[in-house]
């Protein structure tokens, strides 16, 4: 009896320092990769604590402790994700060109970045913030989206060519859309 009770014991602080080294190594990352997707700091660190407790609640569920990172990673988009949906629009900030001519230039182009990049599905928003604002690569996208790379590349392809339209039709301006 004793020697289970100190078997569960051990168990138990196993799960706990293991978590604590997830927590300590991928807590910052986290926030900012919350932060990129959803654009609002306060709904990064929500959902950045939504997935610590998910994360926390299926610990034991986690089968290759070197991959704690990318499978945190995983549950942490994917809590991104429900709240982009749920919200129908996104909120990233996109960094204006520097080599813009003017600061009004900027921030049109900006504007229109942006109201191109609301117009993708929350799938699309998240594989262009992730490849584009993070600097992801392709197979570390698919580890944190669940899908395979192929599909991440298509997903890229086809939002970039829908901001790409939206943005040339907000170039034409108004007048020249009817």
């Amino acid at each position: 009896m004793a020697d289970t009770t100190a078997v569960r014991s051990e168990r138990r602080l196993d799960r706990e320092e293991g978590f604590a080294r997830l927590v300590s190594q991928e807590l910052a990352p986290a926030y900012r990769m919350a932060a990129v997707l959803l654009g609002d700091s306060a709904e990064a660190e929500d959902a950045t604590q939504d997935a610590l407790v998910r994360a926390w609640q299926r610990w034991d569920h986690l089968r290759e402790d070197a991959r704690a990172g990318a499978w945190f990673g995983r549950i942490l988009v994917n809590v991104c994700r429900d709240r982009l949906r749920s919200r129908h629009t996104a909120v990233v900030r996109w960094l204006p060109d520097p080599a813009a001519p003017d600061p009004a230039a900027r921030t049109a182009e900006r504007d229109a970045l942006w109201e191109a990049f609301a117009g993708l599905g929350a799938d699309q928003q998240i594989v262009i913030a992730l490849r584009y604002y993070l600097d992801l690569p392709l197979e570390a996208i698919a580890e944190r989206t669940g899908v395979p790379p192929g599909t991440v590349k298509s997903r890229l392809h086809h939002a970039l060519r829908a901001m790409r339209a939206a943005y040339d039709a907000q170039a034409r301006g108004p007048e020249t859309n009817r």
